[in-house]
């Protein structure tokens, strides 16, 4: 694990150096992503069995944590992509899990999503030799600049989903570069169309009116620890850049009677209470992952209230997540200053790309799961965010 962390840690200090530069010019950024690429940690979550590091959960949240803390958008663009890998985990065949894992390994490929499960506009129609898919997907994030994806169509006779991987670059798909979001602006969360798009039979790897077993509703709680530690990270990140300034740039209060605003007894005050939700948020993170961990491993055992039980952590830790993010990145400019929100600083970037990634889905729903789980045991439907 140190080995990885180490990894992640230095290419996070590599994004740092351009995060305000590129915040400010938005758009694709091949470049960050080539460095991602390089770092050889997009195979992390690869079973060792198809070349890949084999690494746990646990190891996983940590490096992802640890990106987001000098870019949330670039860790977006790197989290998704592993939650495209554990789709292959929980719902592939071990042929397409053989074939697309040492594909990925080999060449280096990077993933994108184009899943989106509330979005039917892509509709998946029959075919002599697999499906066609027509229609549009949006908010499909890591698309631009992808190499794979993991696509769906909307199956109307049963009114279901057809989940599959598809090369990006296939005939018939155009991934528009269209996310114009004032924070989070480097997700790559174009639009994608699809024309005429001739998916193969062995590239679905959910056929339409399948039934999910408890295992393969942990991809959601994937995709929502992933989240949490997203938010983990822009939390800690915003503290600490708010932490370097105040103790370099800030000056004490008139009438504080100190020299030094870190002496100034307010301002540690104010800072405790800024760590305190991290702290928090932090220790719920870690037991989620490595209880989702303990999921995994039980493979085809695990059952419905190992993954009610689950869900109500990954909630839990989404949650306080969310709020040390947005508590964070605000608060800070009232210990660092007016000078602070220069905009050669960026320091701003934080709150924005806290603002928009926690509106991905509604904390309120979550709470209320953990609120119906105290009051009556009642453990999350699992769906498309639970």
């Amino acid at each position: 694990m140190t080995d990885f962390l180490a990894t992640a840690d230095a290419l996070a200090r590599l994004l740092a150096t351009t995060a305000v530069a590129r915040d400010r010019a938005g758009g694709h950024a091949p470049e960050a992503r080539e460095q991602i690429r390089a770092s050889g940690l997009l195979a992390l979550t690869i079973p060792a069995d198809f070349g890949g590091a084999g690494a746990d959960w646990p190891t996983f949240y940590a490096t992802l944590r640890r990106i987001a803390q000098a870019d949330s958008a670039l860790a977006h663009l790197y989290g998704f992509h592993h939650l495209q890998m554990a789709t292959l985990l929980l719902y592939g065949t071990q042929a397409q899990q053989e074939r697309q894992f040492i594909d990925t390994v080999t060449q280096r490929l990077f993933w994108g999503n184009a899943l989106n499960p509330l979005d039917q506009r892509t509709v998946a129609t029959e075919a002599s030799d697999g499906w066609t898919f027509n229609g549009i997907k949006s908010f499909a994030s890591g698309s631009v600049g992808s190499n794979r994806m993991v696509v769906s169509g909307w199956h109307r006779a049963t009114q279901s989903l057809v989940i599959a991987t598809t090369p990006t670059h296939r005939a018939g798909i155009t991934v528009r570069a269209d996310w114009d979001a004032f924070g989070q602006k480097q997700t790559d969360s174009g639009t994608v169309a699809f024309e005429r798009v001739a998916i193969d039979a062995d590239e679905v790897l959910v056929a339409p009116g399948a039934a999910y077993t408890p295992r393969m509703t942990l991809r959601t709680l994937v995709s929502q620890l992933i989240m949490a530690n997203l938010y983990l990270g822009i939390a800690i990140g915003a503290f600490d850049e708010a932490r370097a300034y105040t103790r370099e740039q800030t000056r004490p209060w008139a009438g504080s009677g100190v020299e030094r605003a870190i002496d100034d007894p307010v301002v540690q005050v104010r800072y405790a209470e800024l760590r305190l939700p991290i702290r928090a948020a932090a220790a719920v993170a870690d037991a989620a992952a490595v209880a989702l961990g303990a999921a995994f491993a039980r493979g085809a055992a695990v059952d419905a209230p190992t993954r009610g039980e689950l869900a109500i952590e990954v909630a839990q830790a989404k949650v306080l997540a969310h709020r040390a993010a947005m508590e964070v990145s605000s608060q800070f400019f009232e210990l660092t200053g007016a000078r602070s929100t220069s905009q050669a600083l960026g320091l701003d970037r934080f709150w924005r790309n806290a603002r928009v990634h926690t509106l991905h889905d509604p904390v309120d729903a979550k709470l209320r799961e953990i609120g119906r789980h105290a009051l009556a045991g009642d453990a999350p439907t699992p769906g498309s965010y639970s």
